[in-house]
C-alpha cells in the first residue's frame, strides 16, 4: 500500500511537471495604450479637424490607441504566435479587413512556423512587414506618433517566408505574399516577393509587389552607452510611372537615467508626382516633420509627452482662421502598458 501511494504521488508530481513546462510555453502578452493630442496653430473640434498625414495618433482629445493581446506558444521545433487589435490603432492597422471574415479587422497577425534546423525558419500565415524602423504597436516604437516613412510603406503580408542564419551576424529571408496588405486571402491572382539582408544589425529590404517596388534600408547604432541613433531610408515606385515617394529619418535617443531616455525623430519625406499622403493636392511636395519625444518608464507603464513640428512645401493644414497653411505644431501625451 506505501509503495503504491508513493507511486501514485511521484506519477501526479510528473503530470504537474509536465503541465507546467507546457504552460510556461504558451504565454500572452500584449499592450494597451491611450492619449491625449492638441494642435497649437490649427482647430482641434472633430469638423475642422486637423492632423498630420501620419498614421495613428491623430484623433483630437482624449482619444483611445488600442488594446492588443498576443497569444504565441514556443515549441522545440514549432510555435504559433495569434495577435488580435481592437481600437483605433488596431483598425487603422488592418485597414483592408474584413475583406471575408466578419473579425478579420481584429488579427494583426496570424502565422506557424516551423524552425526546420537552427540555421533556417519557415513561417507561414499573416505577419507584419520587415520593411522599415518602426512598427504598429507603440511598444515597439520610442515616438509614438510615427513617421511618413513607417506610414505609407506595407503594415502586414500574408504568405511564406524563409529566415536563414548565415552567421552570427548576418542573416538573409525571403518571402513570397499576396499583394500588400490584402491579408485573409489573395483576391487578385498576384503575389509579391520580398528580401531581406542583414548584417551587423543593419537592414536592407527590398519588396517587388504588383503595384510597386520598395527598397528599404534600416539600421542604427550605439554611440555610447547612453547615446543610440537609429536610420531609416526608403525609396518607392509605383507601377507604369506612377506615383512613389523617398525620405530619410534619423533617430537619436539619449538615456538621461535608468527611466528616463528623451528622443528626437528627424524625419524629410518627398513625394514623386501627387502620392496623396502629404495632403497638399500638389504634385512633387515634401514635408520635414520633427518630433521630441520624451519616455519615463514607471514599473510596465511608459508615459510618453510629445512635440511635434511638421513644415510641408505647399499649403496641407488648416490654421485657427480656416485658412490654409503650411506647418502644423502639436502636443500628444500617451499612456503605454506592456503586460
Amino acid at each position: 500500500m506505501k509503495k503504491l501511494i508513493t507511486l501514485s504521488m511521484l506519477l501526479m508530481a510528473t503530470a504537474l511537471f509536465a503541465q507546467e513546462e507546457a504552460e510556461k510555453k504558451l504565454s500572452i502578452s500584449g499592450s494597451i495604450d491611450a492619449y491625449y493630442r492638441t494642435n497649437f496653430n490649427a482647430p482641434n473640434d472633430l469638423e475642422n479637424w486637423t492632423a498630420p498625414g501620419s498614421s495613428f495618433a491623430n484623433l483630437p482629445g482624449f482619444a483611445l490607441g488600442m488594446a492588443n493581446v498576443i497569444a504565441s506558444y514556443e515549441g522545440e521545433k514549432v510555435g504559433f504566435v495569434a495577435d488580435l487589435v481592437f481600437g483605433p490603432r488596431g483598425t487603422d492597422a488592418v485597414f483592408a479587413s474584413p475583406m471575408y471574415s466578419a473579425t478579420g479587422n481584429i488579427i494583426n497577425q496570424l502565422y506557424a512556423y516551423w524552425n526546420v534546423s537552427e540555421s533556417v525558419t519557415l513561417t507561414m500565415g499573416n505577419f507584419n512587414t520587415f520593411l522599415g524602423y518602426e512598427v504598429i504597436s507603440p511598444t515597439g516604437n520610442f515616438n509614438y506618433s510615427t513617421s511618413y516613412l513607417f506610414s505609407y510603406g506595407p503594415f502586414s503580408h500574408t504568405g511564406l517566408k524563409a529566415d536563414f542564419a548565415l552567421g552570427e551576424n548576418t542573416s538573409l529571408m525571403l518571402a513570397v505574399m499576396n499583394d500588400t496588405d490584402l491579408t485573409e486571402f489573395n483576391p487578385t491572382g498576384d503575389y509579391a516577393v520580398g528580401a531581406q539582408l542583414g548584417f551587423y544589425g543593419q537592414y536592407l529590404n527590398v519588396l517587388i509587389d504588383p503595384s510597386f517596388f520598395e527598397i528599404d534600408f534600416t539600421g542604427g547604432f550605439d554611440v555610447s552607452d547612453s547615446f543610440f541613433l537609429g536610420i531609416n531610408g526608403a525609396y518607392l515606385s509605383g507601377e507604369d510611372d506612377g506615383p512613389g515617394f523617398y525620405g530619410v529619418a534619423l533617430y537619436p535617443q539619449l538615456a538621461a537615467s535608468d527611466s528616463f531616455t528623451i528622443g528626437l525623430r528627424g524625419e524629410y519625406f518627398a513625394e514623386d508626382k501627387e502620392f496623396g499622403a502629404i495632403g497638399t493636392g500638389v504634385e512633387d511636395s515634401s514635408v520635414f516633420a520633427v518630433t521630441l519625444t520624451g519616455s519615463l518608464a514607471v514599473e510596465n507603464l511608459t508615459i510618453k509627452p510629445e512635440l511635434r513640428l511638421d513644415s510641408v512645401s505647399d499649403d496641407a493644414f488648416l490654421d485657427n482662421d480656416l485658412m490654409m497653411q503650411k506647418s502644423l505644431a502639436s502636443f500628444v501625451l500617451a499612456a503605454i502598458y506592456s503586460f
